[in-house]
């Protein structure tokens, strides 16, 4: 039933409703899924199988199964790459002293009595 290349449905959890194609068979109950998922193992009670097979190598890149659902007709959004570095650091706030504090301080004009 699950073959390389087959086209299925999530059925559950995060990735429920979207379709994917089987890259790998791990074992019995688990194969690796990619597509419109993401790339990961998965219990084959949470798929569908659909009608379709698509041709696929074994263990086939992103890539890869981005171009073969390209010519099925599915469009799939390019993933946001993570990289090093980009999250904003926080600035630390430099401790005053007494004395930076005084100098910091504009000096008031003495009140005039009427």
């Amino acid at each position: 039933m699950y073959e390389i290349g087959r086209v299925c449905m999530k059925i559950a959890g995060r990735d429920a409703g979207k379709r994917c194609i089987v890259v790998d068979i791990l074992d019995q109950k688990t194969v690796l899924i990619d597509g419109e998922t993401r790339r990961r193992k998965c219990n084959t009670s949470h798929l569908e199988p659909l009608p379709e097979v698509l041709k696929v190598k074994k263990n086939a890149s992103h890539e890869e199964v981005v171009k073969v659902f390209k010519e099925f007709g599915v469009e799939i959004k390019d993933r946001k790459k993570k990289t090093l570095g980009t999250k904003p650091t926080k600035q630390r706030k430099t401790k005053v002293t007494s004395s930076e504090k005084k100098e910091a301080k504009p000096k008031k004009a003495p009140k005039k009595k009427e």
